[in-house]
């Protein structure tokens, strides 16, 4: 238990310090929500794999979709990597940098604002993000509560509230810059520890051909994958019982990345061409290492199979195997483990109360109520926004409606279902309309919200990937529909591409 609370106590120092004295270099608004455009290439590609994965992928994904597809869930893994990093920085990270700064948007829905000449829908689509951010925040507090519970027996609410706290001290402090710093130190943690549950956990079972085996011998009846029932050997094979439904975990995990305001975010802040280069590298081999090894862990959960995972009517509690299946490691792993979930958790957190604060200071209050804000004023009300974001979500969290990784279906689901569609086409196609994006809205949080409650599509998993794919469907169709923005308006933001640079020999042979 010392060794436990040791490694807590200098990861929290650490934490803290770097936000105290990020602050000393936060002096504008660009410092505090960009870090005024100079974070380099190492940091901007932890800040991005960073945030993507936390407790929601370590503790909630891994451990139900490892339950219900087997070793074949480590695809959702390699998914993430290579259409959610990989892809995500080819066809996004530059063209966002460049046309960011020509049209001097600092968020998302301030990209939509200038982008389609609309203040309506730069504050409907703060609204949206501010609103479908909260349940995500709460899935992230759920799944390290339950870790938590599992190493020092402390109650739930007490790891909530200590984690918001000590997230929030070094976010209001020190903004982006004390955030992107503390992702790369929680990214180094995240890498090797990771690697090193692996090998414990399959050592325990004997190593790693002794548990495929027994995962392969493996025929289960139950709800959450009825196709294994008389059929061993589903659980090893190449796509897995059910490979429809993980189809859909793929794209709303993979693809989703490309319409989340605070993952997004981390393309406007590029400092130059070789922090895309390396970042696009060092993101995918991250993702690589942390979503396809907590997938391919949560592959063996069937080998921990416990009455400490079910509740009492019989259910399956999907957050819990994870925990159970470290419960059994030493106490310098299992603090080790501790945290790396924390150091993803913290990570994401971070980058979602940045996100939701300067969100609502710049694209709702400085354009509706409060326009003359200087930027002092604008730093104080983006920090007080940081704090009343953590309270909202810690409220939430202390009663969670339903599992993580449902949780997390409702806000990737309505937020990249609602931006993902028109911030592509924004970036590339000249005709796309105004129409359109309210479209977009509208399509996202309308088919989120009604599948809610109407349950036409079961699982808000497969719901989210449906939102997508519908967007990036109905954005073109409308504009083709609907009236051009202006010619000369378009042609003078889009003229960002066509600026002549001067670069070395070493970069291009062109004269």
């Amino acid at each position: 238990m010392f060794i436990k609370i040791l490694m807590l106590v200098v990861f929290f120092a650490v934490m803290v310090y770097v936000g105290f004295w990020s602050a000393r270099k936060t002096k504008s608004v660009n410092d505090y929500v960009l870090g005024g455009r100079t974070i380099g290439p190492w940091l901007t590609a932890f800040a991005f794999g960073t945030s993507y994965f936390s407790a929601v992928v370590f503790i909630g994904y891994a451990g139900q979709f490892g339950w219900k597809y087997g070793l074949s869930s480590t695809w959702i893994g390699l998914g993430n990597a290579f259409i959610g990093s990989l892809l995500a920085w080819l066809v996004l990270g530059r063209r966002t940098r460049v046309m960011t700064q020509k049209i001097e948007a600092r968020t998302m829905p301030e990209f939509f604002g200038k982008r389609f000449d609309s203040r309506q829908l730069q504050i409907a689509g703060s609204v949206i993000a501010f609103i479908f951010l909260v349940p995500y925040t709460a899935s992230l507090y759920n799944g390290l509560s339950r870790l938590f519970g599992m190493a020092f027996t402390i109650d739930y609410k007490v790891s909530i509230i200590i984690m918001a706290l000590l997230t929030g001290v070094y976010v209001v402090a020190g903004g982006y810059t004390a955030t992107a710093m503390n992702d790369f130190i929680q990214g180094i943690i995240m890498l090797f520890g990771i690697c090193a549950v692996i090998v414990a956990v399959l050592n325990g079972q004997g190593g790693f051909l002794q548990a495929i085996g027994n995962l392969a011998v493996i025929s289960a009846d139950d709800v959450a994958a009825p196709a294994l029932k008389g059929a061993p050997g589903l659980l090893i094979s190449f796509f897995g019982p059910d490979p429809l439904n993980l189809l859909g975990v793929v794209i709303l995990t993979s693809l989703g990345t490309w319409g989340l305001p605070q993952m997004v975010h981390k393309f406007y802040t590029i400092k130059d061409e070789k922090a895309i280069y390396t970042g696009t590298i060092v993101s995918t081999f991250f993702a690589i290492v942390i979503a396809g090894g907590c997938y391919f862990l949560g592959g063996f959960g069937r080998l921990f199979d416990s009455p400490a995972i079910y509740s009492e009517n019989g259910a399956i509690q999907y957050d819990s195997i994870v925990p159970q299946m470290l419960s059994t490691l030493p106490d310098i792993l299992i603090g080790i483990v501790v945290v790396l979930v924390l150091s993803a958790s913290m990570s994401t957190l971070s980058s979602l109360v940045l996100t939701s604060s300067s969100t609502l200071t710049i694209d709702v209050l400085k354009e509706t109520v409060m326009k003359d804000m200087d930027e002092k004023k604008q730093l104080l009300i983006m920090r007080v926004l940081i704090a009343v974001f953590i309270v909202v979500s810690v409220v939430l969290a202390l009663n969670p409606p339903t599992f993580i990784a449902q949780l997390m279906g409702i806000s990737w689901g309505a937020l990249a279902g609602a931006f993902l569609a028109p911030f592509l086409y924004g970036l590339y196609w000249k005709k796309t309309t105004r129409e359109a994006v309210w479209a977009s809205y509208i399509c996202g949080v309308g088919l989120t919200v009604a599948n809610m409650f109407l349950k036409f599509i079961k699982s808000p998993i497969n719901a989210g990937a449906v939102t997508m794919i519908a967007g990036l469907v109905i954005v073109p169709i409308v504009s083709l529909l609907t009236p051009k923005l202006k010619e000369s308006f378009v042609d003078e933001i889009f003229s960002c591409y066509d600026e002549k640079v001067e670069v070395k020999k070493s970069h291009s042979l062109e004269q």
